[in-house]
């Protein structure tokens, strides 16, 4: 079997995916006009245009922008709706999808509006295209630990509906020890916690991950080869890391695929994953990103392979669950 074809084979869990960030222009311009919001852009084409940023913030302010159309339920239901259909496409089968709250809650539309749209998208997709899927809250972490802990407050009526909680935003200047008691709440009430460490911010910023907030996953962590004791105790334990290698190429955090250090990670033992983090902006989804590495780091079939393993391994699935997956991506 070629590379390409055992990559669209596989079965896939998906770890590391910002709702909001699958917004793909053409939807962005329709939902904009139907919701009679006035964007700062004329055609379909502008906004594409808009899309090509050069650092981390230019993303997040164009990334805030187009949120600005999402506002009832509905809008949030066609933006995950259109994400599940790329997720059949790629035969991405779970997926643990990231949404931000505050990023609509400040603009007036309560929690429960975007929750249930996206539920609704949740519910269809299992039903009808066979993809089930985990909801996990984030707390952007530019914004204030106060703000966090009320957004936890809003969440806890809806806790049977959300799987855990973690950490997005821009990472430089705000390590996770800032927010390490509201993490301790959110454990408290029984969510699972994740969050971003080690992609634009250093290693010091895994270590607080794993200390103070207790991490079951580490969203990014490419930056753990930094430091040789970190990278032992993350092969030990077994703590997965949801790498998302085009954004990593996008925000510069490599250069060049070829210089990636998936590969790297993975001869050293670590759970790592491949996953999209903000397709619509970044320029792939999940398949996407497995042919970038693939073709730039030569994968070997068992490493493809190992990769999508970790996945369904480095999930909030049932064990039953993952073993089934697993079993499929064996006999490939």
């Amino acid at each position: 079997m070629s590379q390409l074809d055992l990559i669209r084979a596989l079965p896939k869990a998906e770890l590391h995916v910002h709702i909001e960030g699958t917004f793909e222009p053409e939807l962005m311009f329709a939902i904009a006009k139907r919701n009679q919001v006035i964007i700062p852009y004329e055609t379909i084409e502008d906004v594409k245009q808009a899309y090509n940023f050069h650092n981390l913030q230019s993303f997040l302010d164009i990334y805030y922008a187009g949120a600005n159309v999402l506002i009832h339920e509905q809008d949030f239901y066609d933006l995950a709706w259109a994400y599940f259909e790329k997720c059949q496409q790629d035969n991405v089968v779970h997926t643990e999808m990231f949404f931000d709250p505050q990023t609509h809650t400040v603009r007036g539309i309560a929690f429960a509006t975007v929750l249930n749209g996206l539920l609704r998208a949740c519910e269809d997709a299992k039903s009808k295209l066979g993809i089930s899927s985990e909801l996990i809250m984030c707390f952007l972490r530019h914004l204030s630990e106060a703000d966090a802990i009320e957004t936890l407050e809003q969440a806890l009526p809806f806790k049977d509906k959300i799987i855990g909680v973690g950490l997005d935003s821009s990472e430089v200047g705000h390590p996770p020890e800032k927010f390490e008691r509201v993490f301790a709440k959110a454990r408290e009430a029984g969510f699972l916690i994740v969050a971003h460490a080690g992609e634009e911010g250093p290693a010091e910023y895994i270590w607080e991950a794993l200390d103070l907030l207790k991490v079951n996953r580490i969203d990014h962590g490419v930056r753990s080869e930094e430091d040789p004791v970190l990278m032992q105790r993350l092969a030990q334990e077994r703590m997965p890391l949801t790498v998302c290698p085009l954004s990593n190429l996008k925000l510069c955090v490599v250069k060049d695929m070829r210089e990636h250090n998936i590969q790297r990670l993975l001869e050293q033992g670590l759970c790592v994953t491949v996953n999209s983090d903000d397709p619509a902006y970044f320029g792939g989804y999940m398949n996407d990103n497995f042919i970038a590495v693939a073709e730039a780091l030569d994968l070997s079939e068992d490493e493809l392979k190992k990769l999508a393993i970790n996945s369904f391994e480095a999930s909030f699935l049932e064990d039953a669950e993952k073993e089934k997956w697993i079993n499929q991506i064996h006999v490939l």
